[in-house]
């Protein structure tokens, strides 16, 4: 079964505070900052017990304007079921805007990140039909603490493919200057008619080669319905912030 990928993903700039965002499933209401860039040149997979699927691809961010990120994904995606060959192509492109409408001064940043997920151009993997996924993600940073989650539900309606929910929730710490790590569980219901609702845990690392130049992985296994979903999953990326 693939594994729908989606990968969001935002992060401000170098600094001394807890950051958040990817390598994490659970998403973060921080934007890029005005008038920079994030991208992030990334792989993910997971491994079921009837064979493998994953992506590889870039996830473009830029500060649009104050509290406003806007975003673009362009997955290449691959399954290898046992038995059946192995496919790739083109997956869902993501088109994406994220506004932050409040801050954490006195409470937590809060925003809203509705993504579009367009139908694939490949008859051998993603979805041939349009998505829409409409989410609210919330952060509060403690020191070197932050703590950062939320969920949504995407409407999915086309071939076997029903609407579902998700959520999830992280705490990562910034160990030293350069060092963060971080853990995290997610929940998604079932997003096609036979399918089930999976569980997971996961954890993440980033570190800051320098300014502008960042390392990111993390890996989890799921806890429900492992032998029908995947056993477990993982994600890589190399981030280029100017």
């Amino acid at each position: 079964m693939l594994l729908r990928v989606c990968v969001a993903f935002m992060l401000a700039a170098v600094a001394a505070v807890a950051k958040a965002g990817p390598p994490y499933e659970s998403d973060d209401p921080e934007p890029t900052d005005l008038g920079h860039y994030e991208i992030y040149f990334f792989a993910s997979g997971s491994h079921a017990r009837d064979g493998e699927s994953g992506a590889a691809g870039i996830d473009f961010n830029y500060g649009a304007a104050p509290d406003l990120q806007l975003t673009a994904v362009f997955p290449l995606e691959y399954a290898d079921p046992d038995g059946q060959g192995r496919a790739s192509g083109l997956g869902n492109i993501e088109l994406a805007a994220k506004y932050r409408f409040r801050h954490q001064e006195g409470g937590w940043d809060v925003a809203v990140f509705p993504r579009l997920f367009l139908s694939s151009a490949s008859s051998d993997v993603g979805d041939r039909h349009t998505s829409v996924l409409l989410p609210v993600w919330l952060q509060r940073d403690f020191g070197k603490w932050s703590t950062f989650g939320g969920g949504g539900c995407q409407l999915n309606r086309g071939g076997d493919s029903v609407d579902f929910c998700l959520g999830g929730w992280a705490l990562t710490n910034q160990i030293t200057p350069h060092l963060q790590v971080g853990a995290e569980i997610v929940h998604s219901a079932a997003d096609t008619r036979d399918g089930r609702a999976t569980t997971a845990i996961g954890a993440g690392v980033r570190y800051d080669v320098s300014e502008n130049h960042h390392l990111l992985a993390s890996v989890g296994p799921t806890l429900q319905n492992a032998a029908e979903t995947a056993d477990y999953s993982w994600y890589a990326s190399f981030l280029l912030t100017l």
